[in-house]
C-alpha cells in the first residue's frame, strides 16, 4: 500500500510540475499587465468611457462600451460603483450595460492567461464576451428604452486604492493585490487539473464535451455556474479538457456562464437589478452561452 501511495505520489508531483511550468509564465505576465493597466491606464481607459457621453452616438455607442469593458482591469464589484458615477454623469443604461457584460466577461488580465489556451480559443473568447456586450446592451435598449435597468441608489464613486506617491511602491503594491486576489485560484486549478489529468480518463472528457457536441455545450455552461472561481484558476482545468477532447464550443460556453455565474459578481449584479431583471440577467447568459457554444462548434 505505501508504494502505490508513494508511486501516485510521484505522478502527481510530476504532472504539478509539468503544469506549473506550463502556465506560470501566463499567470506572471498576466499579474504584470493586469497591475501596470490598473496604477497607470485605468484613469484614462475610464475617462474615455466618460467622454463618449457627450458624443451623440446612439445605439453605436454600445460597441466602444463593450470594448472598454473588456478593457477595465476593475473586478464586478469595483465595476458597479464606477458604473454609478457613469450613470450619473449621463451615461445611458444600454451602454452600462454592455460595459458591465463585457467587463464581468474578460479583463487585460484574464486576456494574457487565455493565451495559454491556444490562438483560436483565445480569439473565440475575445470576440463572444465583446459580442455579449454588445447584446446585453441592444437588448436593454430595446425593452428597457423608456425605464431604468439599473438601481444605482445608494452608490458614490469607487475608492482609488492606488495612491501612494512613490509610483514604484503604487505598483507593487497593486501587483501583491492581484496575486493576493488570484494566487490561491491559480493554485486550485492546477491540483484539478492534475487530477483530472491523472484520474479521468481522457474519453470520458471528450465524450462529455466533444462528441456529442450540442449536449457538451449544455454541459459546459451548466458546470461553469457552480465551478468557476477565478479566471486564473480555469485555464488550467481548460487546457487539460482541451487537450482531451472538449470541443472549442463547449470551451466558449464555459468561459461565458463562468465568470457571468461567479458568486461575487452574481452578488453585485443582484444589488443593482433586483430579483426581476436578476433572472433575466441569468436567462440572457445561458441562453447566449449555448448559442455561441453551437455556432462556433457549427464554424470551427
Amino acid at each position: 500500500m505505501s508504494e502505490i501511495i508513494k508511486r501516485e505520489a510521484v505522478y502527481l508531483r510530476y504532472y504539478f510540475d509539468l503544469q506549473l511550468r506550463q502556465i506560470l509564465p501566463y499567470f506572471v505576465i498576466g499579474i504584470l499587465l493586469g497591475s501596470v493597466i490598473s496604477v497607470f491606464v485605468k484613469e484614462r481607459i475610464h475617462g474615455l468611457f466618460r467622454s463618449l457621453g457627450n458624443k451623440k452616438l446612439g445605439v453605436l455607442g454600445i460597441i466602444p462600451a463593450s470594448i472598454i469593458g473588456i478593457a477595465s482591469p476593475l473586478c464586478m464589484y469595483g465595476t458597479v460603483p464606477l458604473a454609478a458615477s457613469f450613470s450619473k454623469s449621463g451615461i445611458k443604461d444600454d451602454w452600462l450595460a454592455a460595459f458591465m457584460m463585457s467587463s464581468i466577461l474578460l479583463n487585460p488580465q484574464l486576456i494574457i492567461y487565455s493565451t495559454a489556451l491556444g490562438t483560436a480559443a483565445l480569439a473565440v473568447r475575445i470576440v463572444s464576451c465583446f459580442l455579449c456586450g454588445i447584446a446585453a446592451g441592444l437588448l436593454v435598449r430595446i425593452f428597457y428604452k423608456n425605464k431604468p435597468f439599473f438601481d444605482f441608489s445608494g452608490f458614490d464613486e469607487p475608492k482609488n486604492r492606488d495612491t501612494h506617491p512613490n509610483l514604484f511602491v503604487r505598483l507593487l503594491k497593486n501587483i501583491g493585490r492581484n496575486i493576493k486576489a488570484t494566487g490561491l485560484w491559480f493554485l486550485v486549478g492546477i491540483v484539478l487539473s492534475v487530477l483530472f489529468q491523472r484520474y479521468v480518463p481522457a474519453e470520458f472528457v471528450s465524450n462529455l464535451f466533444g462528441k456529442n457536441e450540442g449536449f457538451g455545450v449544455l454541459m459546459a455552461a451548466t458546470i461553469g455556474v457552480p465551478l468557476y472561481a477565478c479566471g486564473g484558476g480555469t485555464i488550467p482545468l481548460l487546457i487539460q479538457w482541451l487537450a482531451d477532447g472538449m470541443s472549442i464550443g463547449s470551451a466558449a460556453a464555459f468561459m461565458i456562464t463562468g465568470p457571468a455565474t461567479k458568486i461575487t459578481n452574481l452578488g453585485a449584479v443582484k444589488i443593482v437589478l433586483g430579483i426581476k431583471r436578476f433572472l433575466l440577467y441569468l436567462a440572457f447568459v445561458m441562453l447566449f452561452s449555448l448559442i455561441t457554444g453551437v455556432i462556433v462548434n457549427l464554424v470551427l
